[in-house]
């Protein structure tokens, strides 16, 4: 049975057989592991996944697929299919429902185009989150590791190294995938932090800052919180933390941007 890729959903099937069980490898997955695999697609990664662990929960949103899905996964007992969108998906709530109180792992070769909500969902539930692994856009993992003074380091970045420490595992050829995309991937993995690097007043509006500070990344950082703080009063900071007062944003570290957040905030409404 041949399924057509649906470009709105983003499918692109990883078909190359190396690569899946290299996938499978660097997850180091265990006999006790509960797995969450994001769009199971035919349910080729699936089912070596279900070899090695105690229950995989294989979430796919195509109705088209699930005759594929329940033919490959078959043989495995320890194989549920979830027809859900992780976008809408309560993962604490199924969990608890289905009395799973570790850890689990989470794996995906999710679509480009909502890479970014995906893993701001499953920041939200870091809690019950051990690991998680995606497949991603080359670039885009180079961006959500990337470090100050690199022209890929942004707000997203501060944002997911604040949650969890991102480490890109291995590249990925464009040809693995059927339809073959335009641009290569890479296999990432996440760490959720049990607590965050620095400590601010209040998350949100830490964030607020940051997005502001890159809204203009050309901008100088004083330039891009203007009528925020007054800029004599930004230039004495930045004097008194040794740093250049033309710095710009992109060049300005997670630990520098508390340390600023903390500075500001009891005096400036971030909004």
């Amino acid at each position: 049975m041949h399924i057509k890729p649906k470009k709105s959903l983003g499918q692109n099937f990883l078909t190359d057989k190396n690569i899946q069980h290299k996938i499978i490898q660097a997850c180091k997955l265990g006999p006790e592991d509960i797995v969450l695999e994001i769009g199971s697609g035919r349910g080729d990664l699936t089912a070596l996944i279900a070899q090695k662990v105690k229950q995989v929960y294989a979430l796919e949103l195509d109705w088209r697929l699930y005759p594929l899905l329940e033919a490959s996964l078959s043989a495995h007992e320890n194989c549920r299919i979830i027809k859900n969108d992780i976008l809408k998906f309560d993962l604490d709530e199924f969990l608890r429902n289905n009395g799973v109180e570790q850890k689990i792992k989470i794996i995906g070769n999710i679509p480009y185009y909502i890479t970014s909500p995906i893993i701001e969902h499953l920041i939200r539930y870091r809690q019950r989150i051990g690991r998680a692994f995606l497949t991603v856009q080359k670039e885009f993992g180079q961006r959500i590791r990337s470090c100050p003074g690199s022209k890929a380091y942004g707000s997203f970045s501060c944002f997911v190294q604040y949650y969890a420490k991102p480490e890109i595992i291995f590249e990925i050829s464009r040809n693995s995938f059927k339809p073959v995309p335009k641009v290569d991937s890479c296999f990432l993995s996440f760490a959720f932090r049990e607590q965050a690097p620095v400590r601010v007043y209040n998350e949100e509006s830490f964030f607020k800052l940051i997005r502001r500070a890159f809204n203009q990344r050309r901008k100088t950082l004083r330039n891009s919180l203007q009528g925020l703080v007054e800029k004599a009063r930004l230039e004495a900071y930045l004097l008194g933390q040794g740093i250049d007062k033309n710095v710009r944003p992109e060049d300005i570290s997670l630990e520098q941007f508390a340390s600023l957040y903390n500075f500001l905030e009891p005096a400036a409404r971030i909004s």
